[in-house]
């Protein structure tokens, strides 16, 4: 079966894919405020290595949701989005499972597509601490947006 409009191909496409995606991410303005590198492992699974460190935690000593939530987000979503060549996804719903508390050191976010291929996208994701044990899941829901992926600073799959 053909790949759908907009689904990258296998090999040298889908590796400058998702490159591209790297470079991308590297590119948001948000990111300058978190040390943190994505890799995109295969299509469909996207990991992001950061830190957590005092300048994330709350006033008990540990890290802020916003840190679960936004690694989570990340990860599930260019999971999600290296199956779509075309356009930029947009998050439209997120649920969160809170599991143990991070004090500081390296995490992993891993994002995994779970399902659909057309205008919604679902991607699982979670946070490993330095231990290897799980921090955190959830569960992200994507949309194709009207944004063209080539239309966005940082996104070239020519390289």
């Amino acid at each position: 079966m053909p790949p759908e409009s907009g689904t990258p191909a296998s090999g040298v496409g889908a590796a400058a894919h998702f490159r591209a995606l790297e470079s991308l991410y590297r590119s948001a303005p948000v990111n300058r405020l978190f040390e943190s590198t994505l890799e995109i492992v295969e299509e469909g699974f996207a990991r992001i290595r950061f830190m957590v460190d005092e300048r994330v935690h709350h006033a008990a000593g540990a890290a802020h949701g916003t840190i679960y939530f936004k690694m989570m987000d990340d990860a599930a979503f260019y999971a999600c989005n290296s199956l779509v060549t075309d356009r930029f996804l947009l998050t439209t719903a997120f649920n969160l499972l809170f599991t143990r508390p991070l004090k500081a050191g390296p995490v992993i976010a891993e994002g995994r597509w779970a399902s659909g291929r057309r205008r919604v996208y679902v991607a699982d994701a979670r946070l490993i601490d330095a231990s290897g044990e799980e921090a955190a899941r959830g569960t992200g829901t994507f949309m194709r947006s009207h944004i063209p992926l080539t239309s966005l600073p940082g996104y070239d799959p020519a390289g």
